[in-house]
């Protein structure tokens, strides 16, 4: 299996070591190359520097013959343009991309996108952790 990720912070960093780890052959684009060093001294699979919305180094990467595609840079619409692309223009099956915005990532997913969103998963988890502490609602005056 080969799984293209685009972004190497600590999010795409550590998706690309965790399916390395399990067997996949990965790549990884990022525009900073010290972002390789997220990956450490012996990473086995490729990094290619450059921007994820250029379409000739994502051919260079290997997107064409890839089984999944991750976008999770810092940006939104970066990542909503290059899993468009990989979606639609490349046919790749696994398309996940990270958008923080949770009502974009409703209206992407809506349309086909398979998005996470990280905001809202924050706000539903603290949300329920407060539900769980166990103190009683106050009653709204009347």
């Amino acid at each position: 299996m080969k799984a293209l990720i685009i972004g190497c912070g600590r999010v795409g960093s550590s998706i690309a070591l965790q399916l390395q780890r399990e067997g996949w052959e990965v790549t990884v684009v990022d525009e900073n190359e010290d972002a390789l060093t997220r990956l450490g001294d012996h990473w086995p699979g490729s990094f290619l520097v450059g921007h994820g919305m250029d379409v000739d180094l994502l051919r260079e990467a290997g997107i064409e013959e890839a089984d999944a595609v991750v976008a999770s840079t810092d940006g939104d619409n970066t990542n909503i343009v290059i899993g468009q692309v990989a979606q639609k223009r490349f046919d790749i099956g696994c398309v996940v991309v990270r958008v923080l915005d949770p009502a974009r990532a409703d209206f992407y997913a809506e349309r086909g996108l398979r998005t996470v969103c990280p905001t809202k998963t924050a706000i539903d988890t603290l949300t329920e952790a407060v539900r769980s502490c166990g103190i009683a609602p106050v009653q709204a005056a009347r």
